[in-house]
């Protein structure tokens, strides 16, 4: 289970990269609020908040998951919510633009690791 947990945090990276390339702060409203919360120059907003969260993915993996710290559960459940959000969102998204928008090639790897997660963790459970 560690090692899915590090495989979704590494597609996230991947995914940001994605976005990052396509420009997502300009094309997606909610991206270009949140980038703007954190400067007004969306692009860095954009660089400070994705390289935030792959910071906070391999500090929750190396001091916790991997550890398998009793908060280990918590904070992949937190992870998987996010990135089935994240893996359903862009598909929508691109259907809804009837085009490729900004992350729509990395979502279903998200998608699919956050699913295998929710199987790692749930056959983990105490019966």
């Amino acid at each position: 289970m560690p090692s899915l947990f590090l495989l979704l945090v590494i597609l996230q990276a991947m995914h940001s990269i994605e976005e990052y390339t396509g420009k997502l702060w300009d094309n997606f409203p909610p991206a270009t609020f949140l980038t703007g919360l954190i400067s007004n120059d969306l692009e860095t907003g954009f660089l400070i908040t994705n390289i935030g969260i792959f910071a906070v993915g391999m500090a929750c993996w190396f001091l916790i998951v991997h550890r398998r710290s009793p908060l280990s559960q918590r904070i992949i459940w937190i992870w998987i919510i996010i990135e089935l959000i994240n893996g359903l969102v862009h598909p929508a998204w691109s259907l809804m633009q009837q085009s490729y928008t900004p992350g729509v090639i990395t979502a279903p790897f998200l998608l699919i690791t956050a699913l295998l997660l929710i199987k790692a963790t749930s056959s983990k459970l105490p019966s």
